[in-house]
């Protein structure tokens, strides 16, 4: 696909999909909302893609809203659509039925946060550092935060992260649950896209009825969650992917998933 903020490029099930305004440390725009979305649309519609890998041209993932673009003359609907921009991306990344791993390059800031956040990997850089400074600048946070982070960290640390305004680094994002993973800086990018190629190699169905039920999981009761398991294991025991990945245990050799 062709456009101005997003670099998207597609191979070996993985669609890497790049924000491409290092000028502005990646700053978000309405168009960049706008071109992420559909970049996100059609890793949704190829079949050949099982992980997304979403990660900032040059040094920075995103540093949230670029503040040039809130200049006067925009109007109180313009705004809102702005904002309303945020809130479909980052819901579109939580329900996406593929995979999606936030590679965090340099600084992930407000709304570069709240997208990783709806991400459902987080990895960072060593170097990088991530941070909601929205009650601290007087904005309010978006992109379901408020609903997310909380069920990462904990109530009390996600008042501390939100009402404080750190940023923090990978370590100390790992340790209180809300990255996956911190990496070496140098070949960041190669590692992310390796760890992405692992998750690429499993079965896509399965995945797929994992993350749905997965983000469910705090809105289920247990009786809720079993019935759910049942019927998904009752569906994909009805698939060719099952039987590939019964035979390739039997041959002991990897399974080669089709997503059928």
């Amino acid at each position: 696909m062709q456009s101005e903020t997003i670099i998207y490029e597609a191979s070996g099930g993985i669609a890497e999909i790049r924000l491409n305004r290092p000028h502005r440390l990646n700053a978000v725009t309405q168009q960049l909302y706008n071109e992420l979305n559909a970049a996100l649309g059609v890793a949704e519609a190829d079949g050949d893609v099982r992980v997304v890998l979403l990660t900032g041209e040059g040094r920075a993932f995103c540093v949230g809203a670029d503040l040039k673009e809130h200049k006067a003359g925009r109007t109180a609907y313009d705004r809102r659509q702005y904002l309303r921009g945020e809130q479909i991306v980052c819901k579109r990344l939580l329900l996406l039925s593929k995979p999606v791993v936030a590679a965090v390059n340099g600084f992930a800031v407000g709304a570069g946060a709240e997208m990783a956040i709806a991400s459902d990997f987080i990895l960072m850089a060593e170097s990088a550092q991530i941070g909601l400074p929205e009650v601290s600048i007087g904005t309010f946070l978006g992109g379901g935060v408020t609903s997310l982070l909380p069920r990462l960290v904990g109530l009390a640390k996600a008042r501390e992260l939100v009402f404080l305004g750190e940023r923090i680094r990978g370590d100390e994002a790992v340790r209180i649950g809300l990255a996956n993973r911190v990496l070496p800086d140098e070949g960041f990018l190669a590692a992310a896209r390796e760890f992405a190629g692992r998750i690429a190699g499993k079965a896509p169905l399965s995945m797929q009825l994992a993350k749905e039920q997965l983000n469910m999981a705090a809105e289920r009761t247990f009786d809720a969650a079993l019935t759910a398991e049942l019927e998904a294991m009752t569906f994909v025991g009805t698939t060719q992917d099952w039987q590939e990945g019964i035979d390739a245990f039997a041959e002991k050799r990897p399974p080669v998933f089709k997503g059928c």
